[in-house]
């Protein structure tokens, strides 16, 4: 049973004869060797990077356990008899390596080739990312204890943060992780199955009849998207602190565009394949949904927006109408960009949501929103053509919105 769902997940997951994972080794050495003959030097605490490393792996191994992509696959599994507790350690053990080679390396390769280190800080990091994954499956598989396990998560943190350059932290880690393994001997399998299937939520979503109530609906069924947007209002709450620190309003533009990184919301025709077969061969759902999911991005981004120039007027009293159009003009653009994207080029060759979270895709709509706040800043006669742009661009809407109607 072990060895049969270990090959099972680990060829959805690599491929057919594990050519991904080579594939990810090779591009992981190809970015350290680069980063590393530049030269660049940052110092990074000890504490600093392992609290990286634990809480960038436990956030993949999170999303990896929560996909509903295994469903199936865990579904006819758990129908064969066997031992759960075998097979609980075969699935979390396949995932561990999927988070660890697939997106931990990238992370490890670029602290390890910008900041200076020793060989045994290596085998600490790697200590930390495998004790991530058992936390992150030991607290998944309690999810009916959220309480106990939250806590449990906190004090963690809070001795990773407090004990990052004690050389004894690691064997704190090794304890708990020993402790996330008991926990895992107990559990079952059915603990990191998914009970409401998608199909299910399909068939809610099509009885509603409204993309508006599909949208909300969907952020309601997916809770990481959620806290994602609450992380990014959170951002903006800060923001301006920062702005005044380095003693230059003229940043402002910078943060719109930073705040445009909400990226899980722009991947709804990506990772829901129904609902994608459904617009494009449906008469007359192009320009209902791709209108109606610009509107949708446009009202989220403009959420945190708000939330930035309140903040900025609170702490400095220097909010403009300048600032208000930029405001509208960089939610509204990274809203149609994002959303000609996703129609033109949706993300297709994945294997769990996990990958869609950190496709290389996601960067450019922010990456474009930088550099056209880099040019506002440079070149502030820009700002009145971006109105104008901005002007037309609202009136095609509304031409578009009373078409449809």
């Amino acid at each position: 049973m072990l060895k049969m769902t270990g090959k099972a997940f680990a060829k959805k997951l690599f491929g057919a004869k594990y050519e991904r994972l080579s594939r990810m080794l090779l591009i992981d050495l190809i970015v350290f060797w680069g980063l590393y003959i530049a030269g660049w030097s940052v110092q990074i605490a000890p504490s600093v990077r392992i609290l990286m490393i634990s809480a960038f792996t436990a956030g993949v191994m999170w999303q990896a356990l929560s996909s509903k992509d295994t469903a199936v696959e865990m579904q006819h599994m758990l129908m064969l008899p066997s031992l759960h507790q075998e097979f609980v350690f075969s699935y979390v053990a396949i995932l561990g390596v999927y988070t660890i080679f697939t997106k931990t390396a990238t992370l490890l390769a670029i602290l390890l080739a910008v900041s200076i280190w020793k060989p045994i800080e290596i085998l600490g990091l790697l200590v930390c990312a495998i004790h991530a994954v058992l936390m992150a499956a030991a607290v998944y598989s309690l999810k009916k204890f959220w309480c106990a396990s939250s806590l449990w998560a906190a004090s963690i943190i809070m001795a990773i943060v407090l004990l990052g350059n004690k050389t004894w932290l690691i064997l704190v880690l090794v304890m708990n992780g020993i402790f996330a393994v008991q926990i895992l001997r107990k559990a079952d399998g059915y603990d990191f199955y998914r009970q409401e299937s998608e199909k299910s939520y399909i068939v809610k979503r099509q009885r509603r009849g409204s993309l508006w109530w599909y949208f909300f609906r969907y952020l309601g069924f997916h809770k990481n998207y959620l806290i994602n947007t609450f992380v990014m209002w959170c951002i903006a709450l800060i923001l301006p602190y920062f702005l005044g620190e380095i003693g230059s309003l003229s940043m402002v533009p910078v943060g719109f565009a930073v705040l445009s990184l909400n990226t899980p919301v722009c991947i709804l025709l990506s990772c829901d394949r129904d609902l994608e077969q459904a617009v494009r061969f449906l008469p007359g759902q192009v320009q209902m949904f791709c209108i109606s999911y610009v509107l949708f991005l446009f009202l989220c981004n403009m959420t945190a927006d708000v939330i930035f120039l309140c903040s900025l007027q609170i702490q400095n009293s220097s909010v403009t109408v300048s600032m208000i159009f930029a405001a509208v003009f960089f939610a509204l653009q990274s809203a149609v960009l994002s959303v000609l994207l996703e129609w033109f080029y949706p993300i297709r060759a994945w294997k769990i949501e996990s990958d869609l979270w950190h496709h290389p895709r996601k960067y450019i709509v922010p990456v474009t929103m930088l550099l056209l706040a880099g040019a506002v800043i440079a070149w502030p006669a820009l700002l009145p053509v971006l109105m104008i742009l901005l002007a037309i661009e609202v009136v095609v809407l509304f031409f578009i919105l009373w078409k449809i109607q």
